[in-house]
């Protein structure tokens, strides 16, 4: 299987929000589509899913127009999109009823997913509010004519993350081969995160071909395999995040020390991008560099405590190159 956009463009009368946006995933793994706010990541995945008109170009999964008849997609859109007032069990079941799934398979689905998730409560109101009834409660309830049963619960009673969560459950209901995930982890708290990501990996070992939105670069970092980044419509940066990584060098240097290094990193004409407490983060030139300012450190007897050289973390490359490309145009 395989996924090819090609020369995607789209513009709004005389402005260009998409411009040439092209890319390939020809096996499983995550593509990640990074920007700015503004630069086009929504309005290409629109595109792409057949959402949005496109002004030019093409999207082809295993070499036909990708539609919901071609391939089975899992869509989390960026703006929510949860019914506040019906019952969230419904939804889930009606969505899943939309994507050819049997009503039985949909409820074994959504249990599943519901436990990982950790939101049974919500779907399954009648069983929490049984179990957790102290004997006192039961008593009075049964003197007013029995335990007062549990209304199924709406999405407008739930906190935005738990919308978020039951809305996650639908783009998987379908067990998916392309799952587009637009900022899904946008909005939730580290606990609620550390549970979708559990469920992104378990997809990820499944075969899955994600492509994911966001702007948490450690997420994107720690899963995806290849990128783009967007700035202002077009594309600034492209291919595989470990070739890109290789390509910049070990550049980053941290550095902690029990004293002053200052006048040592200032010496060696070092650039320094963040400083506290005696620890720093520079930006050498190279290994030879950063060896210097080593050598320097110990000759003087400066005790070292932490010396780090590493590539830059996609989030420095994202900033750098979409500083760079506003530095440009200014």
């Amino acid at each position: 299987m395989s996924l090819i956009v090609s020369h995607l463009h789209k513009k709004y009368g005389s402005k260009v929000v998409v411009e040439d946006l092209s890319f390939t995933m020809d096996r499983p793994g995550v593509y990640a589509l990074l920007g700015t706010n503004g630069a086009g990541k929504t309005t290409s995945i629109r595109m792409m899913l057949g959402m949005l008109a496109k002004d030019g170009g093409e999207v082809l999964w295993n070499g036909e127009p990708l539609t919901t008849d071609s391939c089975n997609i899992g869509y989390l859109a960026e703006e929510r999109g949860l019914y506040p007032k019906y019952a969230l069990m419904d939804q889930l079941i009606y969505f899943a009823g939309l994507r050819g799934v049997p009503k039985e398979e949909a409820k074994a689905r959504i249990r599943s997913l519901a436990r990982r998730l950790e939101v049974e409560e919500y779907l399954y109101p009648e069983k929490y509010t049984a179990s957790s009834a102290m004997l006192g409660q039961k008593k009075q309830a049964l003197r007013f004519g029995g335990v007062r049963k549990e209304k199924p619960k709406l999405a407008e009673q739930l906190s935005k993350g738990n919308q978020q969560k039951i809305q996650f459950m639908t783009a998987l209901l379908s067990d998916p081969e392309l799952i587009v995930l637009d900022e899904p982890l946008s909005g939730l708290d580290p606990v609620n995160t550390d549970l979708i990501r559990d469920v992104i990996r378990d997809e990820i070992a499944k075969g899955k071909y994600l492509i994911m939105s966001s702007h948490q670069m450690a997420t994107v970092e720690e899963f995806c395999t290849d990128i783009t980044i967007l700035d202002r419509s077009h594309a600034v940066l492209q291919g595989n995040l470990n070739d890109i990584k290789k390509s910049y060098g070990r550049v980053h240097l941290h550095l902690k020390c029990e004293a002053d290094a200052m006048p040592f990193i200032s010496a060696a004409g070092i650039t320094v991008l963040s400083e506290k407490e005696n620890e720093y983060e520079l930006k050498v030139s190279g290994e030879e560099q950063a060896g210097g300012l080593l050598k320097a450190l110990i000759e003087a007897g400066v005790p070292i405590i932490t010396y780090d050289l590493r590539e830059p973390s996609l989030h420095e490359i994202f900033v750098e190159k979409v500083g760079e490309e506003h530095v440009h145009e200014a």
